[in-house]
């Protein structure tokens, strides 16, 4: 029975093999760049930077939105199916995240960063490109209260 189903869906499980080899490929490239491309201080600023499509025509914001938007969703995806499949899942749905607009995003973005794993891996891949490590205050690394 398990053999027919193999060979019944041969065609299927080629493209789930080659997807998946893609898959992590691209994070692999991808994820290091867009991790050193995270501002430094992104996680201690007070205020946030506006959107950079904020001023353009309101056709090109809604499909640099919906694309962002989009993108972060696949990430956020990719990450969870690496979280049993090869990766690095964690740091995949952070910037999934960080790419998605959502109430509570940078509350979530920073109890994801307070993983002092996860703050390690992105600082070694940034300190590999020469970039700066992230800034993290104790208060955010302990997730308690108090003065940074």
């Amino acid at each position: 029975m398990t053999l027919e189903w193999l060979h019944t869906h041969e065609i299927a499980l080629w493209w789930i093999g080659i997807l998946s080899v893609v898959a992590l490929l691209g994070t692999l490239i991808m994820i290091p760049i867009l991790a050193i491309r995270i501002p430094e201080d992104y996680f201690t600023r007070k205020k946030r930077k506006p959107y950079r499509f904020r001023e353009q025509h309101p056709v090109i914001r809604f499909v640099g939105l919906g694309l962002k938007n989009f993108l972060g969703i696949l990430f956020v995806l990719l990450g969870l199916a690496m979280l049993v499949l090869p990766g690095q899942g964690v740091i995949t749905i952070l910037i999934g995240i960080m790419m998605l607009n959502f109430p509570g995003k940078f509350a979530l973005e920073r109890r994801i960063v307070r993983q002092p794993s996860v703050l390690r891996v992105i600082n070694w891949m940034r300190a590999k490109a020469n970039k700066p490590a992230l800034q993290a205050s104790k208060r955010d690394l302990k997730g308690r209260g108090g003065s940074s």
